[in-house]
């Protein structure tokens, strides 16, 4: 079927049954555009007791409090602006995105993939390469494996092929000379927060926060990359593990954030009986017409990533758009159409609206609007020796919607076709890095990758471990560096920081580096994580 008669299809359900179709799912595609699979990291008992909202209310939480505009409402108003999410808001009319060539874009190279390292497993601990970690969904058996077989004894072997299976943390630990082994630890302390307060660690959590502006704000790995220890033992570093450590960097100590879009933590938001649209303003998310200007602005027009909510349901999100193709439908008709005049429909004329009430009183015209939003989807790490766009995992996604145009053809709103839509968009502001507290404590340069890092790299790596909970960026991004073939380092001058003296953990993982209640430290989670 080619794509007219899929959007036709769709539009027919929804003159069938729109309250049905409102609340459908979306069908998510392959490149091939082959449907694939929903994919859902919540238990089945939380995706029916509708748990999974309260999950990811947390996210948004967790986004409006960092460079937030407020909640979105029904119609585009000031607090649901695309001005407030892309690098410049160039474009706010249809025509003018036609002849700008705009009606479909992709980034020159997609951001790359990653793995969004649950918790469960013990984030950057996890011994992904290791064929004997258990990768159980009990938290206590991966941890108890780690236990018996403790990097240190690992690294000490000077057996390349035990020392490479290392997880992530553990190789950066090595590499810092870090007997303490701080970050992987910090890593482990995550997961037993939660496994002593509950028995468990929920497997949805995790850093897709982190991974998902890393992806298109630090440079892809390109090649494994070794390096040696301060007892100049060699480690090999993966793409993967490179990747790790940037998702990592990116979820704890993120830049400033834009972010729109809406914050509903209803299980069952209020719903309009004869069309199944959702009438709960703050659970009516970004609105459409924010949606269109933000993708085609930021995508099209800045040549940028964002990430966005792919739908508000029980599976994915937190996704770094690639590209996106859109084409037009007449809402009177509901019949794809070839051109944006045959798809304009004045409003004295359109008599089958069925969102008739809840058009802005401004609205002189309505054009009906099918996207193809293509995105990055995660994937398990690898010991593969190199990384190109060729290994990424892109999906796709269409959505139906309407734009409502003022008397001047200017983008002021419109209705969404399902409920299940974009939920909010956010992205680091351009060209800001993520740091640590720690960067200027590492002087000096590191620009020889057969010798140690400096003392004081070292030295400032294990301080921003211990409270920062996040690998130095300066060490990520030399990484980086070496793994694509050159040195120079995109941090620049780093904050200054008053750095406290680095405590020293015990060899079991501490859920803090003073006495802490499991619940204070669950809370202490939820505020520096976005979760998965």
């Amino acid at each position: 079927m080619d794509r007219e008669a899929e959007i036709n299809a769709r539009l027919d359900a929804f003159n069938r049954n729109p309250v049905a179709f409102m609340n459908e799912k979306p069908t998510k595609y392959d490149t091939n555009g082959h449907p694939v699979a929903g994919v859902s990291l919540f238990s089945a008992s939380t995706i029916t007791n509708r748990r999974f909202v309260e999950a990811r209310d947390i996210a948004r939480q967790r986004a409006l409090a960092v460079g937030s505009h407020g909640t979105a409402r029904a119609a585009a108003a000031a607090n649901d602006n695309a001005a407030n999410l892309v690098d410049a808001l160039r474009y706010n009319k249809l025509h003018d995105m036609e002849n700008a060539r705009l009606t479909q874009a992709k980034l020159a190279e997609s951001p790359w993939s990653d793995d969004y390292w649950g918790l469960y497993k013990g984030e950057l601990g996890a011994r992904y390469a290791d064929p004997s970690f258990p990768n159980s969904d009990n938290w206590q058996q991966n941890w108890n494996y780690i236990v018996a077989n403790p990097a240190a004894a690992i690294v000490k072997s000077r057996s390349a092929s035990r020392i490479n299976r290392l997880a992530p943390s553990e190789k950066y630990d090595a590499i810092l000379g870090d007997n303490n082994s701080t970050l992987t630890k910090r890593m482990w302390a995550d997961g037993k927060s939660f496994y002593d307060a509950t028995g468990s660690v929920e497997t949805w959590m995790g850093i897709c926060h982190g991974w998902s502006p890393a992806a298109y704000m630090l440079a892809r790995p390109r090649r494994s990359v070794t390096v040696v220890t301060p007892d100049n033992i060699p480690i090999k570093f993966f793409p993967s593990d490179i990747k790790a450590l940037s998702s990592l960097l990116w979820a704890n100590m993120p830049a400033r954030t834009r972010f729109i879009g809406g914050r509903c933590n209803d299980k069952n938001p209020a719903m309009d009986q004869s069309t199944g649209r959702v009438v709960s303003a703050q659970c009516f998310d970004t609105n459409p017409g924010t949606w269109h200007l933000a993708v085609v602005n930021q995508i099209g027009a800045a040549k940028r990533s964002m990430v966005f909510d792919v739908t508000f349901d029980y599976e994915v999100w937190n996704q770094p758009v690639y590209g996106y193709s859109y084409t037009y439908f007449n809402p009177q008709t509901r019949k794809a159409t070839s051109t944006l005049a045959q798809a304009k429909v004045a409003i004295s004329a359109y008599t089958n609206d069925k969102f008739k009430r809840f058009r802005s009183p401004i609205a002189r015209s309505v054009v009906g609007v099918s996207m193809l939003v293509s995105y990055v989807v995660e994937t398990n790490p690898s010991q593969r020796e190199d990384d190109s766009p060729a290994y990424d995992s892109i999906q796709q996604v269409a959505y139906e919607y309407d734009l409502e145009l003022d008397a001047n053809d200017v983008i002021i709103g419109g209705e969404w076709y399902r409920n299940e839509h974009p939920d909010f968009l956010w992205t680091p502001t351009k060209s800001i890095p993520a740091q640590t507290r720690y960067e200027s404590v590492a002087t000096g340069t590191w620009d020889d990758i057969r010798r140690a890092m400096p003392v004081s790299w070292r030295t400032a790596g294990i301080q921003a471990a211990t409270n920062d909970y996040s690998p130095l960026a300066k060490v990520v991004e030399r990484l980086i560096a070496f793994s694509n073939g050159g040195v120079r380092s995109t941090t620049g001058v780093g904050l200054t920081p008053t750095p406290p003296t680095p405590s020293n953990p015990s060899t079991t993982p501490s859920t803090s580096t003073s006495s802490t209640s499991a619940s204070s430290r669950i809370g202490e989670w939820f505020n520096r994580v976005l979760g998965r």
